[in-house]
């Protein structure tokens, strides 16, 4: 696609003290979860516009959200230049990321990005690049960095309660259906939902993979001719750690870790769902303390907080070198399914840890009438 945009807009901060966002792409994941957050996060931000081919999507969900702007694909450069906008909240297929990234960051317009980064390490680079050129914020989606089970786990995991942690297993599943973007190349358990697992296992860790070793397999039914439906991947950290997961797209929605360190051990369930309550066991000593984590609403904090970078002009703590940090650990995943061998994880600087402070807790949200999307699965149950 053509591209005539400037590329010396100067960075926009918001007016009003709020951020005005496009969200760009309407499929499941804007409908049921981001789009309702912008209620919730509603004093520093704003939905001001919709970007996608589709009036049958844009048109009503604009009526129900107030929204004054809508944009095709072919009009997003129009979108970015006409002020509108100080923001773009990118729902895209992977593979889309690196270019819709660099068009806003040319416009000066700053970019939250759904994970993974993207699909190759010199495309996140370039996207980091870009964004740093023009001034503005890049920052990857990773929610459970503001949530409470995940800020939890890594609070204990610090504290020494747990002795040192030794090993981190995990295991992430969900029915993805016929038709599904995710069963196109480019997609895939590993790049959608591994990706949360092996987040979970660096931060916890407080380290960084030194190698990958991963074995990957389907049915033959022909629904996974382009991309495999269950991967498993073993990763080494130094002092002799091992962190290991399974994902996969043909089992009922599970999503759990496991930490066990020298004198106990933290068990999460539902670790890396999107809504509901998450539930917990922390184990020290043979004595088990049950945990609870209710319902809320994570879209609507990652927002706010995105939204409190750009006003105040500091670089998210999920900055684009936190996804590129996962995206390296995918690539040495990817070369070993190819060569059957383990193989060794690129090195880079460790990026910024999760802290507790970033915490953020706002109340649930409804689950909206989607359309023309199918939820694919249902993470509150």
């Amino acid at each position: 696609m053509a591209n005539n945009q400037s590329t010396d807009s100067p960075p926009r901060r918001g007016k009003d003290g709020r951020v005005h966002y496009a969200v760009v792409g309407l499929g499941w994941i804007a409908q049921s979860a981001m789009l309702p957050g912008f209620a919730n996060a509603r004093p520093n931000s704003v939905l001001a516009a919709l970007v996608s081919d589709d009036p049958a999507k844009s048109g009503p969900l604009a009526e129900r959200y107030g929204v004054a702007h809508t944009y095709t694909y072919d009009q997003y450069d129009e979108c970015l230049q006409s002020g509108a906008v100080d923001a773009v909240y990118l729902a895209l297929p992977n593979h889309l990321h690196r270019e819709y990234a660099e068009r806003a960051a040319r416009a000066g317009v700053h970019v939250l990005c759904e994970k993974p980064l993207a699909d190759a390490a010199e495309d996140g680079r370039a996207m980091i690049d870009a964004c740093a050129e023009a001034g503005v914020e890049l920052m990857v989606a990773y929610r459970l960095h503001l949530h409470e089970s995940l800020l939890t786990a890594i609070d204990l995991a610090r504290s020494g309660r747990l002795g040192e942690p030794r090993l981190f297993t995990s295991l992430f599943v969900e029915p993805i259906p016929v038709g599904d973007v995710r069963l196109s190349k480019g997609g895939g358990p590993l790049e959608y939902i591994g990706v949360y697992c092996l987040n979970a296992a660096r931060h916890l860790f407080a380290d960084e993979p030194e190698d990958a070793f991963a074995l990957a397999g389907s049915d033959d039914s022909g629904r996974f001719r382009e991309v495999e439906e269950t991967a498993s991947v073993v990763l080494r950290f130094s002092r002799g750690r091992v962190a290991a997961f399974t994902c996969g797209f043909n089992a009922p929605y599970r999503s759990e870790f496991r930490l066990t360190g020298t004198a106990g051990d933290l068990f999460i369930n539902r670790a890396y769902a999107m809504k509901g309550e998450m539930t917990g066991v922390l184990t020290v000593d043979g004595k088990s303390e049950a945990l609870r984590f209710p319902a809320d609403d994570q879209f609507g904090a990652e927002l706010i907080y995105f939204s409190r970078c750009v006003l105040e002009n500091r670089e998210p703590q999920p900055s684009g070198a936190e996804g590129l940090a996962d995206l390296r650990v995918q690539v040495a995943v990817r070369r070993s399914l190819k060569s059957g061998k383990v193989e060794q994880v690129d090195t880079l600087p460790p990026p910024r840890r999760p802290e507790p402070s970033q915490r953020i807790k706002l109340p649930p949200t409804p689950q909206p009438a989607l359309i023309k999307v199918n939820a694919p699965f249902d993470q509150s149950e």
